[in-house]
């Protein structure tokens, strides 16, 4: 006998649950993750808040309007290319040279020490295989580059490449909290190592090497190589997440090349400076009318050059301020956060600063954390569904680098640490920014700790 089987309609409406779990009220279907098919629910304990929680402050930042404002003469109104000779070009090549002397100025360096470029990633590939392309691989003694376990992918990914191309390379451990041993670091150092890239502060977990010992120690090793009349080691450092609330003082840090985005700096996207110290040879890595001492060719973007000088000149003037109420307000939530939800650590280095004078200025020292930077896991929660509820809130936070949302492999920094992979994977990053507040803060704290409870009985 046959059973006659009647077509049931296609339909993204969940299965009922059962009457003991908490009864689930589905959002829209546009709010479902883009990687699956399945209905996102919303607890209805708390309303969604109105406007949007911006969270996520080391993946990018929003336009600073002072800076906006800087930028629009030269959309349509100054509008010359920087490389022509009439009234119009000369006015856009001054602006780029202000911008020059500006950013110069606030790493107390040459203006003809700045080069501009698309951004970050293009910064640190321009000092990476700009260096790189001095030389040869060689089977034998081939030249030896230095790097971190934890840096951005822009550089473990050049890096990566180097060593398909034949160069040496190491990449250095990190202990718990992401700090690199300096003992350790020297001895990677060979006879043959050219070039060491240490990032100044992570973008995950927020941990501030220390770059200005590093230096120190590579001032040393090279004077004893100029006297043996051998190459000196060039010092790279990726400062994306650090131009905003860190001293980027370049004779302090005793580097020799220096990579900064404005994105991170409430400037435009897509605009970037890499500081190359006078004596720093590089080879060209984009090729064509010879702008920027033909190490970098093409247009220059004079608006976003513009916003970039504007935006950086903004958060290095204000940093020691901001930096000292992020810190209040970042601490405020890890201590309730700790409190109201169980089983939660704190990944990286430990949250306290310390605020000393200097004569009239107030400084931070032994800052070994971002201010603005909160990295936790939760036990069983996965660091996705959690992003993902809290969106339905309209809150905006991460699981770690933005550049890696879209891959399903758990951080590559909290596993450096020596976190394993579940941890990995229940990791949630909160960085704040300029505009967050105690109020968002605190309905934070009101929807975080219930939303961690329910998916833990549901165990998503």
């Amino acid at each position: 006998k046959y059973t006659t089987l009647k077509a049931v309609p296609f339909t993204t409406e969940p299965r009922k649950r059962c009457a003991s779990k908490p009864k689930l009220r589905p959002l829209p279907p546009a709010s479902a993750s883009p990687r699956d098919n399945h209905q996102i629910y919303m607890f209805p304990k708390v309303k969604p808040s109105k406007k949007l929680i911006y969270l996520d402050h080391a993946a990018t930042t929003p336009l600073d309007p002072i800076v906006k404002k800087a930028m629009e003469p030269f959309w349509n109104k100054e509008y010359g290319n920087p490389s022509s000779i009439y009234n119009l070009g000369k006015r856009a090549h001054a602006a780029v040279t202000n911008a020059r002397k500006s950013i110069a100025n606030n790493l107390f360096a040459k203006p003809s020490e700045i080069l501009f470029t698309a951004g970050g990633t293009e910064s640190i590939n321009a000092a990476i295989f700009g260096v790189a392309k001095n030389y040869k691989p060689a089977k034998k003694h081939s030249p030896h580059f230095i790097t971190s376990a934890i840096e951005h992918h822009a550089v473990l990914h050049c890096f990566d490449e180097l060593e398909r191309q034949g160069f040496a390379v190491t990449k250095v451990r990190v202990d718990s909290e992401g700090l690199i041993n300096i003992k350790q670091l020297e001895k990677t150092i060979r006879p043959e190592t050219v070039f060491i890239s240490i990032m100044y502060a992570n973008n995950e977990v927020g941990t501030i090497q220390p770059i200005a010992s590093i230096g120190k120690l590579l001032r040393g090793v090279n004077e004893s190589r100029i006297k043996d009349k051998r190459l000196r080691i060039l010092f790279h450092t990726d400062a994306c997440q650090a131009a905003g609330s860190l001293d980027l003082n370049v004779q302090k840090l005793g580097i020799d090349l220096l990579s900064a985005n404005g994105s991170k700096i409430y400037g435009p996207k897509q605009t970037g400076f890499l500081y190359i110290r006078t004596g720093v040879t590089l080879q060209p890595i984009i090729y064509g009318g010879g702008q920027e001492k033909n190490i970098r060719s093409g247009t220059e973007n004079v608006p976003g050059i513009v916003g970039l000088a504007k935006a950086l000149y903004l958060t290095q003037k204000t940093r020691i301020k901001e930096n000292k109420r992020l810190s209040t307000l970042r601490n405020y939530l890890v201590d309730r956060l700790l409190k109201k939800v169980r089983n939660i650590s704190i990944n990286g280095p430990s949250m306290t600063y310390t605020l000393a004078r200097q004569g009239k200025n107030q400084t931070y020292d032994n800052l070994t954390r971002l201010p603005n930077n909160i990295n936790i896991t939760t036990e069983g929660v996965e660091g996705e569904s959690l992003m993902l509820y809290l969106d339905s809130y309209n809150i905006a936070a991460a699981t770690g680098s933005a550049c890696t949302t879209e891959d399903s492999e758990p951080s590559h920094v909290l596993l450096a640490m020596g976190k394993g992979d579940t941890a990995a994977r229940s990791s949630l990053r909160i960085t704040l920014g300029k505009e967050s507040n105690k109020k968002q803060i605190d309905y934070l704290l009101n929807v975080l700790p219930g939303i961690v409870h329910e998916l833990r009985k549901t165990k998503l």
